[in-house]
């Protein structure tokens, strides 16, 4: 046989597993009908090992790995179908629409943000692109920001959330549990450190830098190859005040061009970064939610029963719709025996009817669920 006649026979054998995959859906939903008439869960795991067990006792022991693949993928799509039937309705998801619809077309170009840091700050720069006109408040820490917006005291607050080679900025996403708010907007800026000194500083003569953690890891090959101790502050910008301020020529600090001129400090080295495809993600959060045209990026927070196979239920639903999730992070919940908030980001249209089914299964599925906004990223 050539390779034409093989195909012809994949498409037969594929014209019967279609024809009696619909017919096994449809049974799938005749059992949704009668889970819900009788109180029983979905998913019945005792049912899946049963089934898995069966079906691989009856193919050669080479096909018995990818057959129990083929039956765990049947059995989360036909989960995600019958929860599909069977989901209550869904007030989150109706407030969702009701502010997609109430939220005006484009996000105001004036507003008071709160940012982390002093004047010269990456958040600073972060919220110029977003904003045309902003009233900017420094805070002295993250949680000062959630605080601002928090209380009213400031519409929006931008925050760092990732950097592209230093990873995810902790500290944020373990004060994400502790405040109300939602995501409005996000971007991606690119980072380009410099290294800022006094005037008679030479790079020989440095013995610390002062930075911002992250920025320290950004640049971690370039410190270590001058081999003098680092200094973490709160920001950049406040490293650089402190160089400056201090009038010393055996220190240094890592923070933008902007510094420069602010603190009277002059670059001895550009792009001192590990890679030059530097960039750091920032949110935009505020108090009430808003949904503008476009949004295409939404972010969640979700715990899990602490037992195998929790957390891989949930993301096989995401799986089920076609969902891409693009970001998981998991952070330890204060006071607990190692148990977890996993912060999902996925890239799903609001307005997809995959998207509002989701949000229905995990909004009356979940332990303790919390949707934390859709919407555009720059």
């Amino acid at each position: 046989m050539d390779i034409k006649d093989l195909r012809n026979e994949i498409d037969s054998i594929d014209n019967q597993l279609v024809e009696l995959f619909e017919k096994r859906m449809r049974t799938a939903s005749a059992i949704a009908d009668y889970k819900r008439a009788n109180g029983l869960a979905v998913s019945d795991k005792g049912r899946e090992r049963e089934v898995i067990n069966k079906v691989t006792s009856k193919v050669s022991p080479e096909f018995s790995g990818y057959t129990r693949v083929l039956y765990q993928t049947i059995f989360d799509v036909s989960c995600s179908y019958q929860r599909s039937i069977n989901s209550k309705a869904s007030k989150l998801l109706e407030k969702i629409e009701k502010v997609t619809e109430e939220t005006p077309k484009e996000r105001t170009s004036r507003a008071i943000v709160a940012c982390q840091g002093v004047e010269g700050a990456y958040s600073q720069h972060a919220c110029e692109k977003m904003f045309t006109y902003p009233s900017i408040m420094y805070f002295g820490g993250f949680e000062d920001v959630f605080k601002a917006v928090d209380s009213g005291l400031c519409r929006y607050g931008v925050l760092p959330v990732e950097n592209s080679s230093a990873g995810s900025v902790n500290q944020v996403y373990d004060l994400m549990s502790k405040y109300n708010f939602y995501i409005t907007h996000s971007m991606k800026l690119c980072i380009e450190h410099k290294l800022l000194a006094n005037s008679g500083t030479s790079i020989s003569s440095i013995k610390e830098i002062y930075s911002h953690e992250q920025a320290l890891n950004q640049c971690s090959a370039f410190i270590s190859e001058l081999g003098v101790k680092a200094h973490v502050c709160k920001n950049t910008a406040e490293a650089a005040k402190i160089v400056s301020e201090s009038g010393r020529t055996d220190i240094a600090a890592i923070g933008s061009k902007d510094c420069v001129e602010l603190y009277g400090l002059r670059v001895l080295s550009g792009n001192v970064q590990n890679t030059q495809n530097n960039y750091t993600r920032f949110i935009l959060i505020s108090k009430t939610p808003e949904i503008y045209p476009g949004a295409k990026k939404t972010s969640l927070m979700l715990t899990v029963q602490h037992k195998p196979g929790s957390l891989y239920n949930i993301i096989a639903r995401f799986a089920a719709l076609g969902l891409n999730l693009t970001k998981l992070e998991s952070r330890p919940i204060s006071g607990s025996n190692f148990e977890f908030m996993f912060y999902f980001d996925i890239d799903a249209s609001v307005y997809s009817p995959e998207f509002k089914e989701l949000i229905a299964e995990l909004e009356n599925d979940c332990e303790a669920f919390t949707y934390l906004g859709s919407y555009t990223e720059d």
